[in-house]
């Protein structure tokens, strides 16, 4: 794990070990082989944030995710506050679906407090599935299980907006 020097005082010390057995509370890492994890919490950039710098902006096209190991960072969607933002907090991933495509970020992300963030960059990410095939499959699964949650999911709303729009006409 590689971190940006800000000096003693402010650095957060997450030791690979440490994040590795965090890193496995995310759901989606929690179905990596061990050697891929390993990979993934030794590859990462740890990134330190002061309270209210900006991890990345709305509207930026990304290069991949970010997992909070300390602090916690403010989603705003609307730039504006209004709905209030989202709040993460440590060990969870930012930005899944830029690891797997480039996407324009939905939200602006902010530090509420001194925060580090671990960056997983996209070819990175690419990497780790083309060297562990068996997480590759996981990870596959994984995906298409949600893809197929979310079109039952979204028939079932469609279904429902259309019996509304029936009663009202």
């Amino acid at each position: 794990m590689h971190r940006e020097a800000l000096g003693d005082a402010e650095q957060k010390n997450v030791t690979p070990d440490d994040a590795i057995e965090n890193l496995a509370l995310i759901p989606l890492f929690a179905i990596f082989e061990p050697n891929a994890l390993r990979m993934l919490a030794r590859s990462t950039d740890a990134r330190l944030l002061r309270t209210g710098e900006v991890l990345f902006r709305r509207g930026e096209t990304s290069d991949g995710g970010y997992v909070l190991a300390a602090g916690s960072i403010a989603l705003d969607l609307h730039n504006g506050g209004r709905p209030p933002p989202i709040i993460v907090r440590p060990w969870t991933l930012i930005g899944e679906a830029a690891l797997i495509a480039p996407l324009t970020r939905p939200a602006t992300a902010i530090a509420r407090e001194t925060t580090m963030a671990l960056k997983i960059l996209r070819p990175l990410f690419h990497l780790i599935l083309e060297q562990h095939p068996a997480t590759a499959a996981r990870v596959r699964e994984l995906f298409r299980r949600r893809l197929l949650e979310f079109i039952r999911n979204a028939g079932v709303e469609a279904s429902a907006y259309a019996a509304d729009l029936g009663r009202l006409t």
